[in-house]
């Protein structure tokens, strides 16, 4: 019986090994597909925020709002493919006849591809997807959400802070929302010399969806999108 054990125990160690050389083939085709679907989406803005936000909220019709002005002003939208603020931007973008971008990621829960999207990319592996939301954006809008909303927002502060990345707008949507956070930014992370003064000016606060488009217009200006 013991040297049964030790056999199965010998296979376990065995596979173990070939699981991680075969994950890297998963990668480079999460990277691949995601690249050559998303190659010819034009200038696209993502958006950002809680699954779980409902549909007769106002955060909803907020964001569908939004997604609206931004297919109207010639954008794509870009989301994460999944119920709440992910639903409410894609039914914006194609109740406005635009492009509705859904990257979708595999999950035991609250993750199911909602059903306004017209290009749908399903992702395994987070880091692959936010390489997209990036890659393909020339802004963030993020509205209220949970961990998830917020390594997004970070994420993307965090490559600009670093000059990773160009700067492009940050946007975060809800005053009420969000004045916590930034306070503590404020007040505890640069107090503490963890951030600088120029880094709390790499994203704005609005209020309204038309602001959004306002924000987007004034940073790019007459640049080339």
């Amino acid at each position: 019986m013991k040297k049964n054990n030790n056999k199965n125990n010998k296979h376990m160690v065995e596979d173990f090994k070939m699981e991680d050389p075969w994950r890297v083939f998963r990668i480079m085709s999460e990277f691949v597909e995601g690249f050559h679907e998303l190659s010819n989406v034009g200038a696209a803005v993502t958006i950002f925020g809680s699954a779980r936000t409902p549909e007769n909220h106002r955060w909803f019709s907020q964001t569908e709002k939004t997604a609206e002005l931004l297919v109207k002003e010639g954008y794509t939208v870009i989301t994460g493919g999944g119920p709440g603020v992910m639903e409410a931007g894609n039914k914006g973008a194609l109740k406005a006849k635009g492009q509705s971008v859904g990257l979708n990621i595999d999950l035991p829960f609250e993750q199911k591809p909602n059903p306004y999207i017209n290009k749908l990319i399903n992702f395994h592996y987070f880091f692959c997807r936010k390489v997209m939301f990036v890659k393909y954006a020339k802004a963030f809008v993020i509205f209220p959400g949970g961990f998830g909303t917020m390594d997004e927002l970070f994420e993307s502060l965090t490559l600009i802070q670093t000059k990773r990345m160009p700067k492009f707008p940050v946007i975060l949507f809800g005053r009420d929302y969000w004045t916590g956070l930034v306070d503590w930014l404020r007040d505890v992370v640069l107090k503490n010399k963890n951030i600088d003064p120029e880094d709390l000016k790499l994203f704005v606060i609005v209020d309204k969806p038309e602001d959004v488009i306002k924000k987007i217009k004034k940073f790019y200006g007459k640049r080339k999108r």
